[in-house]
């Protein structure tokens, strides 16, 4: 990282990021083009859990490359100045790498949507539709490394 300063060491600012903002970005490798998704997601132990339908591009591409780059945004604001050139942002947020598994398994999906679920307030009984949990596949991204950046007064 060039400004070293903005770097965040500390595990807990970086666990909140985790476990608070709202979307997960991967970005994946199209032959020689990057693709970029957003993705709702579910965070413990080192995991990112996604759901996702069981075809389409993004599966395309994990099943030919399962590493990704991934990114979470935290609560990120604009400050505005009377010149163009003062504006800043005062944000927070997390860039990592990992591989992703496609996960089948009917009581791992179900665990990694009860994380899914219990992160955007959902405090329902975890009874899932067989149906529905037979049309989805789990995404199951094991974090390898992971860097912390913020800017502003927090």
């Amino acid at each position: 990282m060039r400004r070293k300063e903005k770097a965040i060491a500390d595990q807990t600012i970086i666990d909140t990021i985790l476990h608070d903002s709202e979307i997960c970005r991967i970005a994946l490798i199209d032959g020689l083009d990057p693709y970029i998704v957003p993705l709702n997601y579910g965070y413990q132990d080192n995991i990112i859990y996604m759901h996702s339908a069981p075809e389409g591009r993004k599966i395309k591409l994990l099943k030919e490359h399962s590493r990704v780059c991934f990114e979470i945004e935290y609560k990120a604001e604009i400050s505005g100045k009377d010149e163009p050139c003062s504006w800043t942002t005062k944000y927070r947020s997390v860039i990592g790498y990992g591989n992703i598994e496609i996960v089948s398994d009917t009581e791992i999906k179900k665990k990694g949507l009860d994380i899914i679920m219990s992160k955007y307030g959902y405090n329902g009984s975890g009874e899932y539709n067989e149906g529905s949990l037979s049309r989805m596949v789990l995404l199951k991204l094991t974090i390898e490394t992971i860097t912390g950046k913020q800017s502003g007064d927090w």
